[in-house]
């Protein structure tokens, strides 16, 4: 069972770091820092595609995070006590 606990903090921890790499990437390292606002119409196509798909990365970790908290921590809680 402590194995499991292991590997479970193992994801949590992946999905996070993976998280925060690609907000880094987007945000800070590729076309400067922060949101774009009126700069956006000044960035070269190939930068904003660069961007566009760090961003994405981001948003599919976050998705999969979700998906597996809630696979993993929400539905055995709700079981617990639909059962008391």
């Amino acid at each position: 069972m402590k194995w499991f606990k292991v590997i479970h903090w193992i994801i949590i921890i992946n999905f996070l770091l993976e998280i925060f790499y690609a907000a880094r990437m987007v945000f800070f390292v590729v076309g400067g820092g922060g949101p774009l606002f009126g700069r956006a119409g000044k960035i070269t196509f190939e930068l904003m595609v660069t961007r566009r798909l760090y961003a994405i990365e981001c948003w599919i970790a976050i998705a999969g995070l979700c998906i597996y908290l809630a696979i993993t921590e929400m539905y055995p809680r709700k079981m617990a006590e639909m059962k008391k």
